[in-house]
């Protein structure tokens, strides 16, 4: 994350504006405070940055981790708490309008009494269509419509731009249907994932029982349930392979998906997904469907039905009565994440709201907690961080004119979508009341299907926002070419009511956030993608060359690392691992550009380039559980915090000179290991 020194006005306004009524207090400075100095910061720059924090601010036990994202999610879910609370004590709030839908939406969340009465019974509806099904095609058929109730067996379908015609919506069917997510869950033999895996068996073995089932059956139907998924995981790709974007893009006809599928006929199935007139389809893993065509027959219709309640009863339980929802968080949470107690209800309440109706939460956050001025600046800065960018480019000794030339137009085209999005999406014909929480979240995901599938066969929309203001986080969208950072990203905790200094808006803000987004574009799977967001390659035969030969140094460097004796992946991070390098880097080059920089001053004794590594170490301040890591080993596409400082950071010499880093030390990377890219 990275700020200018122009957008320094905009902060003070916003941090003033977060922290107001708060009572004075001595200022402590977090870059000094958070430090462990017992640590080498040549040895652990990510633990010498932070561990003081950490220390002194232990995970609680409703909680997989702690630091500044835990933070400022909690000061925003204070505010949407507010918003909710307000909401729902507002009995003159008209019906159908936003502070009605939020307020009775949180208020059947909370209505436990009603929640507990109602057991299994939101989902009764639903269960009575599986318990119909009588033979294959009413499977496929049944596959079919949960899908658009919110539930995602056996496979994963959604509408989204064609990845090689960019201004068109195409439909997407890709490999799924796993209730552990991730395929490694199912076949990794180590002791942990066998572990995992018999309590998988007991947790789907406790939902068969939820369901009605008797001990005996249920323990039948779980093993049951278990084998149907692991099959599925077998023919599932890798989490590296499902990076490639063009392997992951196969354009076939509907008749041609047909002949992969012989026992799917997807003409009909086509119609129960809202998408009836749809001549050709955009199949991410073909391997993956045959396997599911001869699963369907390998298992009775009987089997299916139990495997479709299960993933439809799993998709809900976090909504239903007490029971059911704590065997849902004792696996997900304890058993893959160690989080040992819940959240108090009011906070997965709260964060359920902002899930289900975040678009409504989103318009009163923006006018109750953002200061005016948030888009004009926020652009401000991202225009300088791009021409940051493009300096960069120009100056490449690896790259060819020609190809800098192509990089420097896709990069000038790439569009800033910031703080809030100029037009709010219309969800009038979402209804919410108080009867039935999870009712309410049911209908709020048919809502969001019923969104999704309306797209196809119109005109690319290319204003709309996947994320709303109040969420802590940003993204890159190659199909848009766009960068999208929204507004609650200005929050610096520690710094609130004073004006942080340039070493800190640049290591926070501008390289963990720009920086890193705008790399996006031009990463592993970015860089594949031309100015208009085509699937399109651009470069020259020798660039590419040269290109995947870099990368393929930061793949090594992140395969080395290691957690609780496990390894990073470093195919599967990559396009992280890059976005964070170029994220780094540009935010320091934009850095230099500041008075505090040339002057060379000292803030609580830290020259400026101790401060500005220090704030990038701090932008990444995460403790995780031991669970929690080696679930993001398994399953995330970004490596562990630690590396994520430790990595980028061994590979700048400006910063082995600020912290004294020598040959011999663990942050130290020769040159010729050392990364550049960007």
């Amino acid at each position: 994350m990275n700020l200018f020194k122009n957008a320094v006005t905009f902060l003070i306004i916003g941090i003033t504006f977060l922290s107001c009524n708060k009572k004075e207090v001595a200022f402590q400075d977090p870059l000094i405070t958070n430090r462990d100095t017992t640590v080498n910061p040549a040895e652990d720059f990510f633990n010498y940055a932070n561990n003081g924090w950490f220390k002194k601010n232990p995970i609680s036990k409703s909680n997989s981790s702690n630091g500044i994202m835990r933070t400022v999610i909690d000061t925003i879910n204070g505010q949407i708490k507010s918003i909710c609370e307000t909401s729902a004590k507002d009995e003159a709030a008209v019906k159908g309008s936003n502070k009605q839908k939020i307020g009775d939406f949180y208020a059947s969340g909370m209505d436990t009494i009603a929640i507990e009465k109602a057991g299994l019974s939101p989902l009764n509806a639903e269960i009575k269509k599986i318990d119909a099904i009588k033979d294959v095609s009413g499977v496929i058929a049944s596959i079919a419509h949960l899908q658009t109730v919110g539930a995602d067996p056996a496979f994963t379908f959604y509408v989204a731009q064609d990845d090689k015609i960019s201004t068109k919506y195409a439909l997407f069917f890709g490999q799924g249907g796993l209730g552990m997510k991730q395929r490694d869950y199912y076949l990794d033999s180590d002791k942990r994932n066998i572990e995992i895996r018999a309590a998988y068996s007991g947790y789907l073995n406790k939902m068969m029982r939820f369901m009605g089932e008797e001990e005996a059956v249920a323990v039948k139907n779980a093993a049951t349930v278990m084998k149907l998924e692991t099959d599925l995981a077998k023919s599932s790709r890798k989490l590296e392979m499902l990076r490639d974007p063009v392997k992951n893009y196969n354009k076939l006809s509907v008749a041609q998906f047909n002949a992969i599928t012989p026992d799917i006929d997807w003409k009909n199935v086509l119609p129960v997904l809202g998408a009836a007139k749809a001549d050709s389809v955009i199949v991410g893993q073909p391997e993956f469907f045959k396997a599911l065509n001869t699963t369907l027959k390998k298992y009775t219709v009987e089997d299916w039905k139990m495997y479709l309640k299960s993933n439809l009863v799993n998709s809900y339980a976090p909504y239903l009565s007490s029971d059911i929802e704590k065997e849902n968080f004792k696996f997900y949470a304890t058993t893959l994440n160690g989080v040992a107690t819940q959240n108090p209800r009011w906070k997965r309440v709260v964060e359920q709201t902002d899930t289900s109706l975040g678009e409504l939460v989103g318009q009163v956050y923006v006018t109750d907690y953002m200061p005016k001025g948030v888009k004009e600046k926020l652009l401000e800065i991202g225009n300088n961080i791009r021409d940051v960018f493009a300096s960069h480019i120009k100056k490449l000794d690896w790259m060819s004119e020609a190809t800098k030339q192509k990089a420097l137009f896709k990069l000038s085209k790439m569009v800033m979508k910031l703080g809030y999005p100029d037009k709010w999406k219309d969800m009038s014909q979402l209804s919410v009341d108080r009867k039935s929480y999870c009712g309410n979240v049911m209908k709020s995901k048919i809502w969001e299907y019923q969104f999704m599938i309306n797209k196809y066969g119109k005109p690319v929309d290319r204003n709309e926002w996947v994320m709303q203001p109040q969420t802590y986080n940003a993204y890159y969208n190659p199909s848009n070419n766009e960068i999208v950072i929204p507004a609650c990203n200005i929050i610096v905790p520690g710094y609130e009511g004073r004006m942080p200094d340039d070493a800190i808006l640049y290591g926070i803000i501008g390289g963990s956030f720009f920086g890193h987004e705008i790399t996006h574009g031009f990463d592993d799977q970015g860089s594949q993608y031309d100015d208009k967001g085509n699937l399109n390659n651009w470069w020259t035969a020798e660039d590419l060359k040269k290109f995947k030969a870099k990368t393929q140094l930061i793949v090594n460097q992140y395969n080395e690392f290691s957690i609780l004796g496990k390894n990073v992946n470093g195919d599967a991070t990559q396009g992280e691992n890059i976005a964070d390098l170029g994220g780094v880097i540009m935010g320091y080059e934009a850095f230099q550009k500041t008075a505090q920089f040339k002057n060379k001053e000292k803030i609580s004794d830290l020259t400026p380039d101790q401060r500005y590594f220090l704030a990038y170490g701090y932008s990444w301040m995460i403790n995780r559980r031991d669970e929690s890591k080696m679930n993001q080993i398994m399953t995330d596409v970004h490596a562990p915090e630690q590396f994520r400082v430790n990595g980028p950071l061994s590979n700048i010499p400006e910063f082995h000179k600020a912290f004294n880093v020598k040959k011999g030390d663990k942050m130290y990377q020769p040159d010729s290991l050392r990364v550049v890219i960007w």
